[in-house]
């Protein structure tokens, strides 16, 4: 049996351009920021932006350490299918938000792969990004990949950090994810996508594996 395609996510989309590349380019997920970020968005431009989209190219929201309702009420008017949560969030929050979401886990050792276990069942999967201290997430630095290897037998890990055209088929061959994460690594500058980036990105994904 085949393995499965590894899924890709294009997080930070501001524009509708960007967006419209990356789901033509072959994208299966964008990921929108409503938090304090140079990528951040208005609901009512993500709103716009989804309502666009081609079909199966699923929405995200990004959160950190936002109140349940306000995180249901840009889901509901933005359409999202899926909420990434970056923050403190508890499994509890998890499960009291009913709303199909990825935790992220901010990888720094061992420990942090453990805290995984206590968010089984509560969530769809788990983005696993650089621990950096005072940062959420958006680093643009990997990690210890063997970690991530690890992380898989909690759920579907979707790998973020540092990725980009250069560093994506090593790291989709070394950890096998169920998805990838890029944002930084295919910009011009914070929020605004590099077409070329984003055109050798999936070249490179599609020539290699």
């Amino acid at each position: 049996m085949e393995a499965q395609r590894t899924k890709i996510k294009i997080c930070g989309i501001t524009r509708l351009e960007d967006a419209l590349l990356a789901a033509d380019l072959g994208a299966d997920a964008l990921g929108f920021i409503f938090t304090e970020s140079p990528r951040q968005v208005v609901p009512e431009t993500a709103g716009e932006i989804i309502s666009l989209l081609p079909p199966f190219v699923n929405s995200v929201g990004v959160f950190v350490d936002e109140e349940q309702e306000s995180v249901r009420e840009i889901a509901a008017y933005c359409k999202l299918d899926l909420i990434q949560l970056h923050g403190n969030e508890s499994s509890g929050y998890c499960k009291a938000l009913d709303l199909k979401a990825l935790k992220v886990i901010r990888v720094k050792d061992e420990k942090s792969i453990e805290s995984m276990a206590s968010y089984r069942g509560t969530v769809q999967g788990f983005l696993l990004d650089t621990y950096v201290k005072g940062l959420p997430g958006g680093t643009g630095k990997t990690f210890n990949w063997e970690l991530a290897k690890q992380a898989k037998k909690y759920g579907p890990v979707i790998l973020s950090g540092g990725l980009n055209p250069d560093n994506i088929c090593e790291a989709i061959e070394k950890v096998k994810p169920y998805g990838v994460d890029i944002s930084s690594g295919v910009e011009a500058s914070p929020g605004i996508k590099d077409p070329d980036k984003l055109k050798l990105l999936f070249s490179n994904i599609q020539t290699h594996l």
